[in-house]
């Protein structure tokens, strides 16, 4: 059976238990050095919550490039990143790169564009910059989404959309993509020749080869604003740590879901922060370390 035809596999943490992350010892170094490129001066917040999901899943270094007029705010926020300020428009939207911003990506072992960003022309010449360049497995989220989306041959990618994203890349009713979000999930990641992860309530994460495994363990709480930038600064920090875009996808979903969980089992079933979300992944990821022992 080809994975093509393969049935669909559940995401579960025994599945994981067959795939795990390096071990974490070693230094910053060996964990892999995670680039941000997002935000924008009407959504600054956005690539700070992606930073802070890439850090705690344990990347060991964190570079950001956002707004040029809201670099020094996130890098007082985050003060555990080197931060670079991008040109933008009167919008306060990143309009294009820099060589300092080439430089970054010739050094990364993985990358996020898009959180906080429109899906502008501008963008999408960033985005084709940045697929150029880029060193590592690059994950493309929110305005940085674009249905003549290609990764160039040998470039590992993960496009993180939810349903109306979804229905925008594939030019299909929002209606059609939740009735059909199998089919549609292989067939985009089959024609983008990257993993897929189409976010909802239950996720659909696609491999280009037509492999495809469901995650229906999340919680209603993560349905906010923000959750999608956490999550996808966890897959790329993930990603940053095992050069396994397949591997970081799987895990980030997983783990992002347990985070909900947890947030729900505290606080409430509703009314957490995406803020929030993050703080509990270290935890989760040691539990599910040590349960493979």
């Amino acid at each position: 059976m080809s994975p093509a035809e393969a049935k669909p596999q559940r995401l579960t943490a025994r599945l994981l238990r067959s795939m795990p992350l390096p071990e974490p010892d070693g230094g910053k170094e060996q964990r892999g050095r995670v680039l941000v490129i997002g935000g924008s001066r009407r959504v600054p917040g956005a690539a700070l919550l992606a930073g802070t999901g890439a850090m705690r899943v344990g990347a060991g270094k964190l570079q950001m490039a956002t707004a040029d007029d809201v670099a020094l705010p996130l890098a007082v926020a985050m003060p555990e990143a080197l931060v670079l300020g991008l040109p933008v428009d009167a919008q306060g939207e990143i309009v294009r790169g820099s060589a300092a911003l080439d430089q970054a990506l010739d050094g990364c072992d993985a990358a996020l564009v898009g959180s906080g960003m429109s899906p502008t022309r501008a963008t999408a010449t960033l985005v084709q910059r940045v697929l150029r360049q880029a060193a590592g497995t690059l994950v493309i989220d929110a305005g940085a989404l674009s249905p003549d989306l290609r990764a160039p041959p040998g470039k590992p990618c993960v496009l993180t959309p939810h349903a109306g994203e979804m229905a925008k890349l594939s030019g299909q009713e929002k209606a059609q993509v939740q009735q059909e979000p199998q089919a549609l999930a292989r067939t985009f990641a089959r024609r983008t020749r990257s993993v897929l992860v189409l976010k909802g309530a239950t996720t659909f994460i696609a491999a280009p080869d037509g492999r495809l495994w469901i995650h229906a363990g999340g919680c209603h709480g993560l349905g906010t604003s923000g959750s999608g930038d956490v999550l996808a600064g966890v897959i790329a920090g993930l990603a940053a740590r095992c050069g396994d875009p397949v591997q970081a996808a799987l895990w980030g979903v997983f783990v992002h879901a347990e985070a909900g969980r947890a947030l729900e089992a505290s606080v409430g079933s509703l009314g957490f922060l995406a803020r929030e979300i993050a703080a509990p992944l270290p935890g989760i990821l040691d539990r599910l370390h040590r349960s493979r022992r």
